[in-house]
């Protein structure tokens, strides 16, 4: 009958047995060094947290760097003691339920770290930067702003095309009036005065537009002078406290600027004088020779009167398109800590919170290998092994036993052994022996 029985496993009996000694040897190697690595990583946990920390306390003063510095120990001395514990634990449990509970605890030990540690680390690592970062965004917010309250005054200012063409037009109904076109009757009558009235009015309204125009474009040539200024200071040299401070002042002028801008907008000032141009007409008195003239003269105002208000809405509907116009965003700046910049910029530092989270998590990788390993070493002695293994200190101290052990059966076997009446006699008891002393002696 031929045996189907499946062929022995690589790693069972004595070979699996040398192959978790071969296993074991290394592990003995790797723990000479491994409480080491884990000092230097949590030390530089520490350095770096200790940098973060500083960060946020802007106080300086002995204080402060105490304060600053038992926070960092106390981080490295957590993590140290966090990874050993791991190191040691998790690969000798057996049971699932042990094992998952302590891959919990690892868990949670994991986010208290990032929690403690690694924000600080990465402040450390891009502060400078993330803050640096913020700046350039603001500027960008500022610029965007200050173009949009350009291009809206800009489109104010175009309304004097508008209001130079109701201005014209008004003045040549004017000198048709003068001429007698429109009344039927030549001169400088009542129709003539409210033409003219009205032409005064919208002249008056074009030179205050055309005023607006330098001011408008002086106010944006210093924006973006000052907007040169705070890219400068965005990535320039030198202390980032002094450049933060710098940047600030500019952008408190920038938005100064900013505001004066929209109200250099001419769109509000036409609307309003718009509404006026229908609303305010001083009505002359009828100066006609004869009331046919007289007559004549009022239902052509009333004519001129239809077309101010024709004329006023025009205006007043390009006004208000102007107005409509998306307003510029309020930009403001908001100072911020580096360990605040790299936590609202995290997307922009990914190897830097990698770097800093990798320092404090890296033993996770090890107690992860401790744990295949461990298992290696079981699954190669198998489930009915007997632990053999001795170290050196154990060897000596079996070899000196068996010394002791040695000695002793040799100083027994060289005690020479007593005559067989002394042999009788230790064998009586106490009374018997003394007789029998007695008797022998006699």
């Amino acid at each position: 009958m031929t045996d189907k029985s499946p062929p022995a496993s690589p790693t069972s009996g004595r070979q699996g047995d040398r192959y978790a000694r071969e296993l074991e040897r290394h592990l003995d190697w790797l723990d000479t060094f491994t409480s080491t690595a884990l000092g230097v990583l949590a030390s530089a946990s520490g350095i770096y947290t200790y940098l973060g920390v500083r960060t946020l306390l802007d106080q300086p003063g002995i204080w402060t760097t105490f304060a600053a510095l038992a926070y960092s120990i106390a981080v490295s001395v957590g993590i140290f003691v966090f990874w050993s514990y791991l190191l040691r634990l998790l690969p000798a449990v057996r049971s699932a339920a042990s094992r998952l509970g302590l891959l919990l605890a690892m868990a949670l030990g994991c986010v208290a770290i990032i929690a403690m540690s690694s924000w600080l680390n990465a402040a450390a690592l891009a502060g400078s930067a993330a803050v640096e970062t913020h700046m350039a965004a603001t500027v960008q917010n500022y610029q965007a702003s200050l173009e949009r309250a350009h291009a809206n005054a800009v489109a104010g200012q175009s309304l004097t095309r508008d209001v130079a063409r109701v201005r014209q037009s008004f003045d040549d109904l004017s000198q048709q009036e003068e001429g007698g076109s429109l009344s039927g009757f030549s001169g400088r009558g009542a129709v003539f005065r409210v033409l003219t009235q009205k032409e005064a009015e919208l002249g008056a309204l074009e030179a205050q537009l055309a005023e607006a125009d330098a001011p408008i474009e002086e106010t944006f040539a210093r924006g973006n002078t000052i907007l040169s200024q705070m890219r400068g200071i965005a990535v320039g040299a030198g202390r980032l406290e002094d450049r933060t401070v710098q940047f600030s002042e500019d952008a408190v002028e920038l938005a100064g600027l900013i505001t004066q801008l929209r109200q250099l907008n001419p769109a509000p000032l036409v609307s309003r004088a718009a509404q006026d141009l229908a609303d305010a007409v001083v009505l002359p008195e009828l100066d006609g020779s004869t009331a046919a003239i007289q007559q004549g003269q009022s239902s052509t105002i009333t004519s001129v009167l239809s077309l101010v208000e024709a004329r006023a809405r025009t205006l007043a509907g390009a006004a208000a398109e102007v107005e409509a116009m998306p307003v510029p965003d309020e930009a403001v700046y908001t100072p911020m800590s580096a360990a605040d910049a790299v936590i609202a910029y995290a997307r922009n530092f990914v190897p830097a919170w990698a770097g800093a989270i990798s320092i404090d998590l890296l033993p996770a990788v090890l107690v992860f290998i401790m744990i295949v390993v461990q298992a290696a070493i079981r699954s190669g002695r198998g489930v009915h092994h007997s632990d053999d293994r001795m170290t050196v200190g154990e060897l000596r101290a079996a070899l000196a036993a068996a010394d002791l052990l040695r000695e002793y059966e040799e100083g027994i076997s060289r005690t020479p052994s007593p005559p067989p009446a002394e042999r009788d006699l230790r064998s009586l008891p106490a009374t018997n022996r003394a007789d029998s002393r007695s008797q022998a002696e006699g």
